[in-house]
């Protein structure tokens, strides 16, 4: 299981870091998205992934076959600021695509 989320968590993060050096603003911003879920994903691994173990502790189960509660609360909240952020982002590139024509980064067309 750790080796699909690894591979997960890397094919994320390339396909980000390929869409944030793209030329078009909506693809950065993809881009960035894409990141911020990948580190959402290797938060979420640093807690432990943890399958057929029942989530009640007893007196016989040890703390160690327990995932811990808070990196599964900061990728949550994570979650919603990137919701709100992504959110902001697209407001801001349709006031900048309205204001200058053109969504490139740069703000200029390529040369044809």
């Amino acid at each position: 299981m750790e080796l699909v989320l690894s591979i997960a968590i890397g094919v994320m993060t390339t396909c980000g870091v390929w869409l944030i050096l793209r030329p078009r603003t909506y693809q950065v911003i993809i881009g960035l998205s894409l990141l911020s879920y990948a580190v959402n994903l290797f938060i979420f691994s640093v807690g432990g992934v943890k399958s057929n173990v029942p989530p009640i502790v007893t007196d016989g189960v040890p703390n160690t076959a327990l995932t811990d509660p808070v990196p599964q609360a900061l990728v949550l909240t994570a979650i919603v600021i990137g919701f709100a952020t992504t959110a902001l982002f697209l407001v801001v590139l349709l006031a900048s695509r309205g204001l200058t024509g053109t969504d490139h980064v740069d703000g200029r067309e390529d040369p044809k």
